[in-house]
């Protein structure tokens, strides 16, 4: 190793460490060593400073724009369990999953399980939390994945009578218990006005906090370059998640209205109805086969 690599890697372990419940820099590392004592192994004093106090503003400036970053990404999280938990939540998470990536987007990629192996963290909301997470999280992979070549019209008609659609990858599906998508628009509507008008007052979650008698099924897309919500008929859910496993149409149809009370001719008509939305939409791509990439 280099001694620059090493000084680096000691420069970003030291800035990387939590902080202090006080939200100063701790005293020690996670290896017992003093903080002061390596500070100083690396970094100069100046005529204001100590070398541990030039150190520590690195330290917590490095954690408050994590934590800034995690609470833009997960409003809707924070308005179920309240500010105090979330605060929590976002400290205990980071520490236990610091970041891994270049990039802050991936900051929450293991919360929706991390969460679900501290759901008491969540209190007696988790199974609303845990529904939220799903769909933030689905916001936070549609916004920038890929969008592949669509599928046309006439591209469809070539793909021979029992084909398997691909699904663009920016789309995602979920059964969910509470009205979350609905949900998430009014703490983003709500926290926008706050902004705006200085106030600081809590979202009115009380309302919200009692599940759908019936699942809701739910597509998280993108559509013009913004993140969309869309609600499915059961039916539909069905027949896009057995798409989505590749298998061939006929499958998907037969899964999809297996236990369905519609009548075949309701049925041919939802079909119609459906594939003409997702066609519009652009929800399908060219099989990867039809523009050379697995030849």
């Amino acid at each position: 190793m280099t001694p620059l690599l090493d000084l680096q890697r000691r420069m970003a372990s030291a800035v990387m460490q939590p902080l202090a419940q006080s939200d100063q820099m701790r005293r020690r590392n996670p290896q017992r060593r003093s903080n002061a004592k390596e500070a100083a192994e690396f970094i100069k004093p100046n005529s204001r400073l100590t070398s541990f106090e030039r150190l520590e503003i690195y330290n917590r400036q490095y954690w408050f724009r994590i934590l800034d970053s995690f609470a833009e990404d997960f409003p809707g999280l924070r308005a179920v369990v309240g500010r105090k938990r979330f605060d929590r939540i976002a400290r205990a998470y980071l520490t236990e999953c610091p970041s891994q990536s270049f990039t802050l987007r991936n900051l929450g990629q293991f919360l929706p399980q991390w969460l679900a192996d501290h759901n008491d963290l969540a209190g007696d909301r988790y199974s609303l939390a845990a529904d939220m997470l799903k769909l933030e999280w689905a916001h936070i992979e549609a916004f920038d994945a890929a969008d592949l070549p669509r599928l046309t019209p006439e591209a469809l008609m070539t793909l021979g009578e029992d084909p398997q659609l691909l699904l663009q990858p920016h789309i995602s599906l979920h059964e969910l218990h509470y009205a979350v998508d609905d949900l998430l628009l009014a703490v983003r509507k709500h926290d926008e006005e706050q902004e705006e008008t200085g106030a600081a007052r809590a979202f009115p979650i009380r309302r919200w906090l009692k599940n759908s008698p019936e699942p809701i099924y739910l597509a998280v897309h993108r559509a013009d370059y913004s993140v969309c919500y869309r609600r499915l008929e059961r039916e539909s859910y069905l027949l896009l998640t057995t798409l989505r496993e590749r298998k061939p149409l006929s499958e998907a149809l037969e899964t999809a209205f297996a236990q369905s009370p519609l009548s075949e001719e309701d049925q041919a008509m939802h079909i119609q109805e459906w594939f003409a939305a997702w066609m519009a939409l652009g929800w399908f791509a060219v099989p990867f086969r039809s523009h050379g990439e697995n030849e």
